[in-house]
């Protein structure tokens, strides 16, 4: 046993570990932050520039895209989970995890099809002046802010579906039966018992639906709007200005922040919802929320009664939720599967199966990795706050969460920006050979990214095991890692694998960072479905696009499995 003097060591010892790990985690931000104190008269120049060109471009289409998508994920959110919990109808149960499906598609891969199918030379199109004669377009413009708020919003509207269905069953169902009782009509119920109840998991879900949004890269860049992660990445790879860069990624982290703020008030709001503090992690919310809710409505839901539903009725209930299934699903699947059959048909040697192999090799490698070490962290983040919460263990913790929400264009500059400050310091270390070079730069970013996933997956299934499991422990002087080993590991063995599962899953589909950050020669299948669709290769871009697609399908077969056993 160690005596006062050895756990005085070790508590120092094991501050000092914290305050490390939050310095990795927090180096990207800042990074990004003291950027903004090598402020000179070169700065202030370009910084003027930039007001006077791009960034009114920048704020105000990023501000049109945001509005767009706000209102869209929230419209369809919020019908589809009322759709579900507060009525019963023919196919209700399988809409209730068929409209998880989404999730399983990039925005991107989503932008690839829809771009394939509807543009000027697309099937659609061409088929429409066929038949009926017409010249020129048919349909408007798809790579147009229109065309990705289209994209976004049936990619993003799971967020407000999962959280609003779970504020809906928790409470919904037993207020909206005794208003059923007062004699309220079915509107009235809605209008003041439902959206009330469910108004801060819409808002919750609305800000994760907008910070996915505003960090995207592919979509914007394949449509070719200006909105700021955009911007970030000319300034950087095309313009060569890190000060620029900087100062974008200094603008878009605010509005991040704000946002998250948002998300995190709304979450405190949810009196009722079962899961809180997930707003750092949007992969975390759909998983916990989906799980909670599998969990606590079943008995609520089915002693109820609720409206059966049929005619005129049941048709607009199989539309409220059959639409966003087959916009954000069926559809993209469908239309990138017609380019790679008709490929495959032609020319056998179109696809380069040996690369493809490489390809999937190297996401599956840097998924491995980053998912090993982000559960790592996680476990020893989640163990410490159980034995230690004090402020700066819990400080650190929530620092951790904090990096879902950044952008991977600002973690790129972040972690980009002290490289090069020390590299002109100390050529000789060759930090940027290291960082740039090798695979420890893209690991970083993605532990940093991606870490608050595994926590909150953690933190999540230590919720369920009972603090007296700890004194009796000790009792039998079963204490310190010993617990963790014996104890805490067998119990959570279910949450660290649905954390492992979570963080590949978004390393493999991760696509700002990666396109930077990756070693030479070691694209992923991210990286090379983003540059055959920039390339106008989009045979030869589904390839890639639908293995994203089936791994992404991983965890939302995870959910679904949850939501039928209910």
């Amino acid at each position: 046993m160690l005596g006062a003097a050895g756990r005085g060591v070790l508590l120092v010892l094991w501050r000092v570990v914290l305050v490390l790990l939050a310095l990795i985690l927090l180096l990207p931000v800042l990074a990004v932050l003291g950027s903004m104190l090598q402020w000179n008269a070169d700065s202030a120049q370009i910084l003027q520039e930039i007001s006077r060109t791009v960034l009114p471009e920048y704020a105000w289409t990023s501000l049109i895209l945001c509005i767009i998508v706000a209102c869209g994920v929230a419209v369809v959110g919020v019908t589809s989970a009322a759709a579900v919990t507060l009525f019963d109808f023919a196919g209700r149960k399988t809409f209730e995890w068929a409209l998880l499906l989404p999730l399983a598609m990039p925005a991107y891969v989503v932008a690839y099809a829809y771009t394939d199918f509807l543009q000027y030379s697309g099937p659609m199109q061409t088929w429409v002046r066929a038949m009926s004669g017409v010249e020129g377009r048919v349909f408007p413009e798809v790579r147009s802010v229109g065309g990705a708020a289209w994209v976004f919003t049936f990619c993003l509207y799971p967020y407000v579906y999962l959280l609003a269905r779970t504020a809906l069953m928790d409470r919904a169902t037993h207020l909206m039966d005794a208003a059923r009782l007062l004699g309220a009509p079915m509107s009235r119920r809605i209008r003041e018992v439902a959206l009330p109840l469910a108004r801060p998991a819409v808002a919750a879900g609305v800000a994760l639906a907008l910070m996915e949004t505003l960090a995207d890269f592919g979509v914007s860049s394949y449509f070719g709007i200006q909105t700021f992660t955009a911007g970030i990445y000319k300034a950087w790879l095309v313009m060569d200005n890190r000060v620029a860069a900087a100062q974008l990624s200094t603008v878009l982290l605010v509005v991040v922040m704000v946002l998250l703020t948002l998300e995190r008030r709304a979450q405190k709001r949810m009196r009722f919802a079962v899961t809180k503090g997930a707003g750092t992690s949007a992969a975390t919310v759909h998983a916990t929320s989906a799980t909670q809710s599998g969990r606590s409505g079943r008995s609520d839901h089915s002693n109820l009664t609720a409206p059966r539903l049929a005619g005129k009725r049941l048709v607009l209930a199989w539309l409220v939720c059959g639409l966003p299934v087959l916009m954000g699903f069926v559809l993209p699947l469908l239309f990138m599967l017609r380019p790679f059959l008709a490929s495959l048909r032609a020319d056998e040697t179109v696809f380069p199966w040996s690369q493809f192999a490489q390809w999937a090799a190297n996401s599956v490698m840097l998924g491995g990795i980053s998912a090993v070490l982000a559960v790592a962290l996680a476990l020893l983040l989640a163990f410490a706050v159980r034995m230690r919460p004090d402020p700066l263990t819990r400080g650190v913790a929530q620092l951790a969460g904090v990096g879902y929400a950044i952008p991977g264009a600002v973690i790129v500059v972040g972690l980009l920006l002290p490289v090069g400050w020390l590299q002109a310091a100390a050529p000789t270390l060759g930090v940027g050979y290291w960082v740039t070079a090798t695979a420890l730069g893209i690991v970083w970013a993605y532990v940093v990214r991606f870490s608050g996933v595994a926590l909150q997956s953690v933190q999540s299934g230590y919720a369920k095991i009972p603090t007296s499991f700890d004194d009796s422990a000790r009792m039998l002087n079963v204490s310190g890692f010993n617990l963790m080993r014996r104890v805490h590991a067998p119990l959570l063995k279910r949450s660290t694998a649905a954390a492992v599962l979570l963080v590949f899953v978004d390393v493999m589909k991760e696509l700002p960072a990666t396109l930077v950050l990756r070693p030479f020669n070691s694209d992923t299948l991210a990286v090379v479905a983003y540059q055959l669709a920039r390339d106008e290769r989009l045979g030869e871009a589904a390839l890639p696009s639908l293995a994203l697609v089936l791994v992404g399908l991983l965890p939302v077969m995870l959910l679904s499995r949850t939501l039928r056993s209910r």
